[in-house]
C-alpha cells in the first residue's frame, strides 16, 4: 500500500506532514510493503481556492491513501473518486503517521468534516 503525505519540504521520513494537501510544496509516498520513499513536487500547488486538481498534483504516482492535516470538499471527492482514502493527520512527520496507519489509528476524512475554505475560523492553515 503506497501513502501519500503532503509536505513542506522533502526530508524523507523524518518530513513534517504539511496542513493541507492542494497548496502544499510536495508530497512524500511511501510504500508500507517495501518502505520505498519517493519524493513529488506539487505539480497542481497554484490554483485557485476550490479549484485543485489533487490527482493531477501527483504527477501520475498512484497511491493507495493520503494522511493530511486538512483538506477541502472538492478535493477529498475528487481523491476519493480516483480510489484513495483520506486520513486525518495529527501533528508530526512521516515516519510517525506511516506508525499510525498502521496501528488504525487515523481517523478517516468523510464527506461534511472537511475544511471550508480560506478566512474562516476552522483551524486550517492553507
Amino acid at each position: 500500500m503506497k501513502i501519500c503525505f503532503p509536505v513542506c519540504s522533502n526530508d524523507g521520513l523524518a518530513s513534517e506532514v504539511y496542513g493541507h494537501f492542494g497548496t502544499a510544496p510536495g508530497f512524500v509516498v511511501v510504500d508500507i510493503a517495501t518502505n520505498e520513499v519517493v519524493a513529488i513536487d506539487n505539480s497542481d500547488r497554484i490554483h485557485e481556492h476550490g479549484a485543485c486538481n489533487p490527482v493531477a498534483g501527483l504527477d501520475g504516482h498512484e497511491v493507495d491513501a493520503v494522511v493530511v492535516g486538512g483538506i477541502g470538499g472538492g478535493a477529498l471527492h475528487k481523491l476519493n473518486s480516483a480510489g484513495m482514502r483520506v486520513f486525518q493527520a495529527r501533528q508530526g512527520t512521516v515516519s510517525e503517521h506511516v506508525a499510525l496507519f498502521r496501528n488504525n489509528e487515523l481517523p478517516e476524512f468523510m464527506p461534511g468534516h472537511t475544511c471550508g475554505g480560506h478566512g474562516h475560523s476552522h483551524g486550517c492553515s492553507h
